[in-house]
């Protein structure tokens, strides 16, 4: 298995709850520690980590909505197919998809996007 250099890992209340959820949402299961309450997850090549609050990574209280201030971005290959089979299953979006223009050093960059929180409030940008 190959290991992307960046992976968020996401403290969260009931790791049943949220390895639901990311299943639904097509993420696959790589691996996982029961006894830890921990979930490898990946889907698209996009890899997330998610662990049942243990205080050991806590920096500070966790109220709800977690990751205040951040978005987790991940690309799809075809967006508009993934957003039809997430309306399908009766998904609800924090922001319906759209298209925004982006500039980056002077090109403009059409990115189509939609946004989701997972159970504990965390903000899932899915894009292109």
């Amino acid at each position: 298995m190959n290991y992307n250099k960046l992976i968020p890992e996401l403290s969260v209340t009931n790791i049943d709850k949220s390895k639901e959820f990311y299943l639904k949402l097509g993420f696959k299961v790589m691996y996982e520690r029961k006894e830890d309450k921990f979930v490898f997850l990946e889907l698209e090549g996009n890899q997330l980590m998610i662990e049942e609050i243990n205080d050991n990574w806590n920096t500070g209280k966790l109220e709800y909505p977690f990751g205040r201030g951040i978005n987790i971005s991940m690309a799809i290959n075809d967006i508009d197919k993934y957003y039809q089979e997430l309306v399908n299953k009766k998904i609800i979006f924090f922001k319906d998809i759209m298209t925004n223009e982006y500039d980056v050093n002077g090109k403009t960059y059409l990115d189509k996007e939609f946004l989701i929180q997972d159970p504990d409030g965390y903000l899932l940008r899915f894009n292109n």
